[in-house]
């Protein structure tokens, strides 16, 4: 596979700082690069099902605008003609936010959320925005709003979710900027099963509105170092988001010595989660591959116990079922109806909850916290599967395709989101039939520069990657 900087790769495939340094010498345009990604997203479109609101026009005025900027030796930011795209929950100015159902009002949003506005301030260009299902609330591309998203690796497989088009996009070549949220595994599910890198980084790092317990917003990219660029550029401070982190000066570009770095630093290994779907055999031999890589390069890899339990799992479950139970029962008659069946399942399975249970089901959120960060302080990285399991049916909402056991493959992913630790999923291998194996990297709280740092050095050090998936009949 020819390397990020190789001029031969198509115009879709550069990385951002390759076209940075294009337009800075004038060798290339932002109008051909949106061009060219427009173009390669047209032949891709009606397969994968993975945009929304695209409007090739409006991109073209946006790569107009910043191409007279480069011209002019005027760029307007750090990602001045880069393409990029946005879940469509991250709301943009004068743009519905449907949330992935149809039961939501579309009216046009008055502001861009902070991530928004910050790529806009940046000189991004936005291409489109990307799908998700119904609230966000499924690890898949089902949706009553949008088409069916699918999995660029194979068209018969989600690509996760809830970032589902963000995670097709990505793995598909739709530029190289991609942006997504993550309460649960939202980011870095998509990442695995679509075979891209994405951090969600600490809690308030990366600004957004509305937030809540646990909410991340973060990037998805197919190389560790657009993520970084990305990150430069998000993490400002915004005063919207009442968890926002204070101003803080990390060198999202250090990368000097990336493998080096992994000398003598204690990383935990966790198989299993302690409750939730089991790791297929497949997943666990990948995950051992990647530790034994690390290990070799310098890395101390130990062995960890599982620190989640069952009770934690359904108490999160149970809660999210009484927040989604509350907010279908305000709605009227006719829009709770256009909500996905196994959503509202889901939601209305817990109707007759006592305020005692709720509590209970509600103390698991603080509950998961202390326990992630008691069972990882004595390591400087934890490492382990993404997920349990690889891409699944696209059709399915969820891989056990019951509403009663909706978030069975979670188990690895939400507590750093509890925990509000940084957590990463590069991708660390494929299965005999070709899908995509996530490795997630996660770190201490704050630490989100050193997960990056750590996934720089395990992107050099992983087997070859194989060819991303290109178009049918291309």
């Amino acid at each position: 596979m020819p390397t990020p900087h190789d001029p031969s790769l198509p115009l879709h495939a550069w990385d951002a700082s390759a076209l940075l340094a294009a337009y800075r010498n004038r060798s290339l345009s932002p109008v051909q690069v949106t061009q060219a990604v427009l173009d390669h997203i047209a032949q891709w479109e009606p397969h994968l099902c993975a945009s929304y609101l695209l409007r090739p026009e409006k991109a073209l005025e946006q790569a107009r605008s910043s191409e007279a900027r480069w011209r002019a030796d005027e760029p307007s930011g750090a990602l001045d003609g880069v393409p990029v795209t946005l879940k469509e929950n991250i709301a943009t100015r004068g743009d519905p936010t449907p949330l992935g159902t149809l039961a939501t009002d579309t009216a046009p949003a008055p502001a861009d959320a902070p991530p928004a506005a910050r790529l806009r301030e940046a000189g991004a260009v936005m291409v489109c925005k990307t799908t998700m299902p119904d609230y966000g609330m499924l690890s898949s591309g089902v949706s009553t709003f949008h088409p069916l998203t699918r999995n660029p690796w194979d068209l018969s497989k989600t690509p996760g979710g809830s970032s589902a088009g963000g995670g097709a996009a990505a793995a598909a070549g739709y530029g190289p900027l991609h942006m997504g949220t993550d309460i649960g595994g939202s980011l870095r599910l998509p990442a695995s099963w679509c075979g891209i890198y994405s951090l969600k980084p600490s809690l308030g790092r990366v600004p957004i509105d509305p937030p809540y317990t646990g909410r991340a917003a973060g990037p998805m990219t197919r190389r560790v170092a657009d993520a970084a660029l990305m990150m430069q550029v998000l993490s400002r401070p915004d005063a919207r988001d009442s968890m926002s982190l204070p101003p803080a000066q990390v060198a999202w570009d250090d990368w000097e010595g990336a493998i080096e770095h992994l000398r003598g630093l204690r990383i935990g290994l966790l198989i299993d989660a302690g409750c939730g779907l089991a790791v297929d055999p497949e997943v666990r031999d990948a995950v051992l591959h990647a530790a034994t890589l690390l290990d070799d390069a310098g890395a101390i890899v130990e062995p960890m116990e599982p620190f989640f339990t069952r009770q934690m799992l359904d108490g999160m479950d149970h809660a999210w079922r009484m927040r989604s139970h509350l907010d279908l029962a305000a709605l009227p008659a006719h829009r709770r109806d256009t909500v996905l069946p196994y959503i509202r399942t889901w939601a209305d399975s817990v109707k007759d909850m006592s305020g005692t249970a709720a509590f209970v089901a509600m103390s698991q959120f603080h509950a998961t916290r202390l326990a992630t960060v008691r069972a990882c302080t004595p390591y400087d990285f934890v490492i382990s599967p993404t997920a349990p399991n690889v891409a699944f049916a696209a059709e399915l909402p969820s891989p056990t395709n019951d509403p009663l056991r909706p978030l069975e493959h979670i188990a690895f992913t939400v507590p750093f989101n509890m925990s509000e630790q940084p957590a990463a999923s590069i991708n660390c291998g494929y299965t005999e039939a070709g899908l995509p194996i996530g490795l997630q990297i996660a770190g201490r709280r704050f630490d989100d520069l050193g997960v990056l740092r750590i996934s720089r050095a395990f992107e050099l050090l992983r087997d070859a990657q194989r060819p991303w998936p290109e178009p049918p009949n291309a």
